[in-house]
């Protein structure tokens, strides 16, 4: 298949530049693969397509404050890092902003001083290697004076007054295990009294973990679908939720994922291990059609960018065909798009 294949066209006054008021405002186009049925709903009536018995799995990464300014400790050159993931013990991978990329052994200070780095190595792409010191946890310093790492087209000014609302709100409420640069935004719908209603029904939740990374964002520059190549994150699956999620499909009941990095966690551990097992690893699976899923019956995601690798995800699960009319019927009816917008769910 052709990356043109996944394009479609949205109105820019479509995209999402702030949540919604209330988590559970969110509107739900509901896509019946079976029938190709539409319907336009809201996420609080998401209840009324799960049954007893069925699992959700939801994704508990915590987005970290990971983007942090300084400068070059010799030139005074400003610098601008996006932490990625570890590497080692104080070390980690980032993505790098500067008029120079700062080689090997250049030091630099970060946020206000309160983190003293230094540049191990140069990758490709704009990474740098570097290793930190802040005398304190550095997640507790990253809380106290990072910025919130927001995708690239939900703008925002410097000491914008929505930091605030962007540092509650870009995150999910069942976020526990810090280490992504961007939320798992499907996600962002739930609320506790909407979780414990669907308790009620017999609905059960699981929580996994993929730490999302830049590869997010990162746009698929080939023609051929098949040539693009994805960019591993780390996931876990704890001994709990492995078992949670076989006896479900033991039972009978559905395994709904809850975003695009729930199911692809699943995916690649059934694909690996030919079954869900506690463990942890790196996924670089990438998922587009024709695809046979074997660990999940559904899913719950947000609207996607034209030619990303998400849309090929749902287009997978749902069929290309009909994705693209549903895509095309949101914009009709004014649905909001990406990480602040409305939401799909896929049965």
């Amino acid at each position: 298949m052709r990356t043109s294949d996944f394009d479609y066209v949205l109105p820019e006054e479509l995209i999402a530049q702030e949540p919604a008021v209330h988590r559970t405002d969110a509107r739900m186009l509901v896509v019946h693969r079976a029938t190709g049925k539409l319907e336009h709903r809201s996420i609080r009536d998401v209840g009324d397509y799960l049954h007893s018995g069925d699992l959700l799995v939801v994704n508990n990464t915590r987005v970290i404050k990971a983007r942090i300014y300084g400068y070059k400790e010799a030139s005074g050159g400003a610098i601008e890092l996006l932490l990625l993931e570890p590497t080692s013990q104080d070390c980690w991978l980032a993505l790098c902003r500067a008029s120079r990329q700062p080689k090997p052994g250049t030091k630099l200070s970060l946020a206000n001083g309160c983190i003293e780095a230094v540049v191990l190595r140069q990758g490709e792409a704009g990474r740098i290697e570097v290793r930190l010191h802040c005398g304190r946890p550095l997640f507790d310093v990253l809380e106290e004076v990072g910025d919130v790492p927001l995708p690239p087209y939900i703008r925002r000014s410097e000491h914008d007054e929505k930091g605030e609302v962007d540092a509650h709100r870009y995150q999910t409420v069942y976020a526990s295990q810090p280490g992504a640069v961007a939320a798992p935004t499907a996600g962002l719908h739930f609320t506790p009294e909407l979780f414990a209603a669907l308790a009620e029904k017999g609905v059960s939740k699981a929580e996994i973990t993929l730490h999302v990374g830049i590869g997010t964002f990162r746009p698929v520059n080939v023609d051929e679908v098949a040539h693009h190549k994805m960019d591993e994150e780390r996931y876990a699956i704890s001994t709990e939720a492995a078992a949670s999620i076989r006896h479900a499909r033991v039972k009978g009941g559905r395994i709904l994922a809850v975003g695009s990095t729930s199911v692809r966690t699943l995916e690649t551990v059934m694909a690996r291990k030919g079954e869900i097992c506690a463990g942890s690893g790196r996924s670089d699976l990438f998922i587009y059609p024709p695809y046979a899923f074997q660990a999940v019956d559904g899913m719950l995601t947000n609207f996607h960018l034209p030619k990303s690798t998400l849309i090929m995800m749902v287009s997978a699960l749902a069929g290309r065909e009909l994705i693209m009319e549903a895509y095309a019927e949101a914009v009709r009816e004014r649905y909001r798009f990406y990480s602040y917008g409305d939401c799909m769910l896929i049965l």
